[in-house]
């Protein structure tokens, strides 16, 4: 039985590109299907949030002469398609999932986001997926996984990465960087370390609600974190950091 009843879980966009680089990937899609249907069906409600930067990024769009309103519009968008193709990955692999959008889409989704909604459709044992980002500019998906993941009152909010944690320095670019094992909220932003944007960060700070940055792409990961007796857990330190108060 999982200690967890209830995480919000962070997939960036790009993590959904696989190794061809672009779009959606149909195996990376399965592979995290299948780990998020064995993690409900364990007992943990899911809900999830995911970026939208495999198909448009607002800030870019920025840069390419978009005004950054229609920009991150236009992100808002790719985060919904995004989530339609991970319900259909999901329902794929024989779960139950749902996609709610924060901003209105017609037939798109099961309809729009509120607590009230999400938390029926995880009782009723649905994967819920939030799309949209916290409907407004100038917020990324990473601020929308925060306030999400307060709102519905989540034991853990899961960051899904490429790298297995948080390290002193980026991994990929630093070969001496080292990882943590565990890190204080404090420390993260005294350090300037990446994990999350800082409106992001604060609003998990100021709510206690704990961040596992973890590597995603392993396969089995995301139900090691779920079958944890915490996400102190020492059988967690090779494939995560924890951030806390």
């Amino acid at each position: 039985m999982s200690k967890y009843r209830r995480i919000l879980l962070k997939l960036s966009g790009e993590s959904l590109q696989g190794k061809q680089g672009y779009g959606l990937d149909p195996e990376m899609l399965a592979s995290y299907a299948r780990q998020i249907k064995a993690v409900a069906e364990g007992g943990t409600q899911v809900g999830i949030v995911i970026g939208g930067g495999n198909i448009f990024r607002g800030m870019t769009g920025v840069g390419k002469g978009f005004d950054r309103v229609r920009g991150d519009q236009m992100g808002m968008l790719a985060t919904v398609i995004n989530s339609l193709a991970l319900q259909s990955a999901i329902e794929n692999a024989g779960g139950k999932a749902c996609v709610l959008t924060s901003i209105p889409m017609g037939p798109v989704g099961a309809g729009i986001y509120s607590k009230f909604r999400a938390i029926e459709l995880m009782n009723d044992g649905y994967v819920v997926i939030i799309g949209g980002g916290t409907g407004n500019p100038f917020f990324t998906t990473d601020t929308a996984s925060a306030l999400r993941g307060v709102e519905i009152e989540a034991d853990l909010l899961l960051k899904g990465t490429r790298v297995n944690g948080v390290y002193t320095a980026d991994p990929e670019k630093d070969p001496t960087a080292t990882k943590y094992d565990a890190i204080r909220f404090a420390e993260v932003i005294e350090k300037r370390l990446k994990v999350m944007d800082l409106t992001a960060f604060t609003l998990c700070m100021e709510n206690d609600l704990p961040i596992f940055v973890f590597d995603m792409d392993t396969p089995g990961n995301l139900e090691r974190v779920a079958a944890a007796q915490g996400p102190d857990d020492a059988s967690l330190r090779a494939i995560g950091t924890l951030v806390h108060n």
